[in-house]
């Protein structure tokens, strides 16, 4: 998994998608949606960006965009949102913003669920894999009701589309929820409730840009950092902790057409439970993964890793981006960032329980996976020694040796 929602407790990103400082609080607020502080969203702002904003500047840039994202989104803030901006440096060496628990059983425990899905080798700490991630591809995020816009130009400045994605995290959680953070949450759960919350961001974000093209006056976008050649991250876990940035949109645009902004409203009072639901919004909100359980079999040369809990559900995206990883997919006709495929479509359920042998010397893990009926289109059930048997023909981008102990049931209803 990536990490427990926990870790990142209160916090909203806004990432970097590849597809082709100073602080303070801002003025009283208007009681009517698309009026803040004196600012409407049509209104013209006289700023210079070259060189930064200074505090009235800024003032100005923040309350008229608060007046945009209520236009677009149909609710109004209730409270002021304190916004600041950092350099890249300042974010990756401010302690705590992304970092990963520190906890050597969870580690373990981490470095076999990422290694089970052939995303990492057995030498990669997977805790830094996830770190490095977000490390650069972060471009703001939302903390404790403030805002931080992460600039990578010389001259720190604003990135307006960054800061009305930002900006609906804010009004997430005065007007919503942005989850409570929970031990006991799997990845896949993770992944589908942050593909409702970043899914309304990225979607507001994009309606934001559409009327910026359009109907609106805005502040020239400052250069964002290139992603697409860079390989001092892990390209499997990107593209498994980025898929709510990008099939989340999408679900909320088929929310949106059932029923207004009500229908993604009501979301947040029945969130999504599985990144299937996020990747196939017709099976929202009726077809709930099934439970699946692990019986320990293990004799007492192997124990289950000390960690609460001790099973991990890895969904329908991170199997999807295991296969595509390791070339089971044929990656020259199907889309990176197309989670779905028959080959993942089918799935009902998964529990992934890692192990170590007594002795300490060597890891495993038990993975049992659901897979509709047979007789269904979405049926595909699930073979990992493809992934094993393509890493072999090739040379390993991000493996260089395998999990030693495997064992993988398959079953279907």
């Amino acid at each position: 998994m990536t990490t427990r929602p926990s870790e990142w407790t209160g916090l909203a990103f806004s990432v970097l998608i590849v597809l082709s400082g100073c602080s303070g609080l801002l003025g009283g607020l208007q009681a009517d949606i698309g009026q803040e502080d004196g600012y409407s969203a049509t209104d013209s702002v006289n700023v210079t960006t070259s060189d930064g904003l200074n505090a009235s500047e800024r003032e100005a840039v923040v309350h008229r965009t608060m007046a945009r994202v209520e236009v677009i989104r149909g609710q109004e803030f209730t409270k002021d949102v304190p916004v600041r901006v950092i350099s890249r440096e300042q974010y990756q060496n401010e302690s705590g913003t992304f970092a990963v628990r520190d906890d050597p059983n969870y580690t373990a425990w981490n470095n076999q669920v990422w290694e089970a899905r052939f995303l990492v080798d057995e030498p990669t700490n997977a805790n830094k894999a996830v770190e490095g991630v977000y490390a650069g591809a972060v471009l703001g995020y939302y903390s404790n009701g403030e805002i931080v816009i992460v600039s990578d130009s010389k001259t720190p400045r604003i990135d307006s589309l960054t800061l009305a994605h930002e900006l609906t995290h804010a009004l997430q959680d005065q007007q919503l929820s942005l989850g409570e953070g929970n031990f006991d949450q799997t990845q896949d759960a993770q992944l589908a409730e942050n593909g409702l919350i970043e899914g309304d961001a990225n979607s507001v974000e994009s309606r934001y840009e559409e009327r910026c093209q359009n109907d609106w006056s805005c502040l020239p976008q400052p250069e964002r950092p290139e992603q697409s050649n860079r390989t001092d991250f892990n390209q499997g876990v990107y593209t498994t902790v980025i898929m709510p940035y990008i099939a989340g949109p999408d679900f909320v645009d088929a929310l949106h057409e059932r029923g207004g902004w009500s229908a993604v409203n009501d979301a947040y009072d029945d969130i999504p439970q599985s990144s299937e639901q996020i990747i196939h919004p017709e099976r929202y909100p009726n077809d709930t993964p099934v439970n699946v359980t692990v019986e320990d079999r293990s004799n007492n040369e192997w124990e289950r890793l000390d960690v609460d809990p001790q099973a991990e559900t890895a969904g329908e995206a991170s199997i999807y981006t295991m296969f595509w990883m390791n070339g089971v997919i044929d990656t020259q006709s199907h889309y990176q960032y197309n989670y779905s495929h028959p080959l993942s479509a089918g799935w009902a359920g998964d529990s992934l329980v890692p192990y170590q042998n007594t002795a300490g010397e060597q890891n495993g893990y038990v993975w049992k996976t659901e897979w509709d009926s047979p007789k269904t289109p979405r049926s595909s059930p699930m073979d990992t020694n493809d992934c094993s048997n393509k890493r072999a023909q090739s040379k390993p981008v991000t493996r260089t040796s395998f999990p030693r102990k495997i064992r993988t049931e398959t079953h279907s209803e």
